[in-house]
């Protein structure tokens, strides 16, 4: 039997997989990172066949199936059958075939150029744990991590499983930082831009880490935001883009290549990856999800990831690039409101979600789980900041400002060399004598 066959027969639910389904998930209990997954509350089989119904709709038919070694499996969908295709705004979108005009290094007037560095002394890159097999998917597809019933129950609701809880403006976080609203997201970035100014994309190197989470709704981040449009409204639109560690939505602790985009302020529009219609992958190599391996270790060897964001000046999708100028896909244009334009800020920095269990702060890491002051092969980094401008070329960020909530738990530094261009240190390990 093919794996066409399999995948056929396994997105057909019968009522007796439903109710296997039913008896399996009321019990199921599950470990990670020893954080306890059980299941306590029954769940109805009215509610296993949504999800079911959900599932079939993101989970395309495959050409073929590759286990990872790390338990991820990974689906190779066609191109012209993934979840993108599906969303309205979409339906006559053809996908971009032609590459788009990659952002070029400024060069002065006296004819030398920014450079604009991929590889340090000292630090590697980062790959997919699910190439370590030696198997890839044919050409004309795309790699998706299938997602699973469990993946949806541990969401808050179906309706939540894939997205992000809104965050408040950079000029409200001192006076208001989110974790007084409730949704606990607290930040170290570094950011640049302004209401008036126009950004075409943003490009950084990317150190890795697998920071500790306490609590399996929280999540640990590391990433590059390009944003337009109102904080304070329901119009923002935001692209973004890297690392992040999340036993929700994944099931582990791993740190997994992300996107995200919404164009509402986090209210209905966008969710992580591909989990629903909107981002257009046409890499046929890399997994959007999937496990980063190797990672950096304290003290030991450093390994990170480049990212780079940009509209493209032709036909004005915004697309994601990974490493060495790899071209991973894109956000198509149809999607946004202000980033039909233009961005306005970018940030780049450490994200985290503190639910303040039991009325404290929690041990959930940002990067490496030290702080700032670490310094290199300790703290986690940001290298090699640098904005698309508006004739398509890079050069580095200027001006950066830079925001913590609250510096007893999470903090940053920022600095500028020959090597590193404008970079920074940032994290910490959340709960501490400091941070209570």
């Amino acid at each position: 039997m093919d794996t066409g066959t399999r995948r056929k027969r396994r997105q057909a639910p019968p009522l007796i997989l439903a109710l296997f389904l039913l008896v399996f998930f009321s019990r199921c209990t599950v470990h990670v990172l020893g954080l306890n997954y059980t299941n306590l509350r029954q769940v109805s089989s009215l509610r296993v066949a949504r999800i079911q119904r959900h599932l079939e709709k993101i989970n395309k038919l495959s050409v073929k199936t590759i286990e990872s070694p790390d338990g991820d499996i990974i689906d190779c969908v066609h191109r012209h059958n993934q979840p993108a295709l599906d969303h309205p705004l979409l339906k006559n979108h053809k996908i971009q075939r032609v590459p788009p005009e990659m952002p070029r290094m400024r060069v002065t007037k006296e004819g030398g150029g920014v450079r604009s560095y991929n590889s340090s002394e000292g630090t590697e890159h980062t790959w997919q744990t699910w190439h370590q097999i030696g198997e890839r998917c044919p050409k004309g597809t795309i790699p998706m991590r299938r997602s699973s019933v469990n993946d949806v129950l541990r969401a808050k609701s179906l309706y939540h499983f894939g997205k992000k809880q809104r965050r408040l403006p950079l000029d409200r976080y001192v006076e208001a930082p989110d974790v007084v609203s409730g949704n606990g997201h607290e930040h170290a970035i570094a950011y640049t831009g302004s209401s008036t100014e126009e950004i075409y994309g943003a490009k950084a190197t990317i150190n890795v880490w697998d920071p500790s989470i306490q609590v399996e709704n929280e999540f640990s981040l590391s990433q590059i935001w390009v944003l337009s449009g109102s904080f304070d409204g329901s119009d923002l639109n935001s692209i973004e883009a890297g690392w992040q560690v999340s036993p929700e939505l994944y099931g582990d602790s791993k740190p997994r290549l992300f996107t995200y985009w919404t164009s509402d302020s986090y209210e209905a529009t966008g969710c992580y990856n591909l989990l629903c219609a909107g981002f257009v992958q046409t890499n046929s190599k890399i997994a959007i999800g999937a496990a980063i391996s190797p990672v950096s270790k304290f003290s030991g060897n450093q390994f990170d990831i480049t990212i780079l964001i940009w509209k493209d000046p032709n036909l004005g999708n915004w697309w994601l690039g990974f490493g060495d100028n790899t071209l991973v896909g894109y956000w198509p244009a149809e999607l946004f409101t202000h980033l039909g334009d233009y961005a306005t800020m970018v940030e780049w920095g450490g994200e985290v979600v503190n639910s303040r269990a039991n009325g404290k702060h929690t041990s959930t890491q940002m990067g490496s789980g030290h702080f700032a002051e670490a310094g290199f092969g300790k703290s986690s980094y940001f290298r090699n900041l640098e904005i698309v401008d508006a004739d398509n070329s890079l050069s580095p960020a200027q001006d950066i400002s830079t925001l913590a909530e609250n510096t007893n738990c999470y903090n940053i530094r920022s600095s500028s060399n020959n090597e590193w261009g404008t970079h920074f240190y940032y994290g910490g390990p959340g709960k501490n004598p400091q941070c209570p």
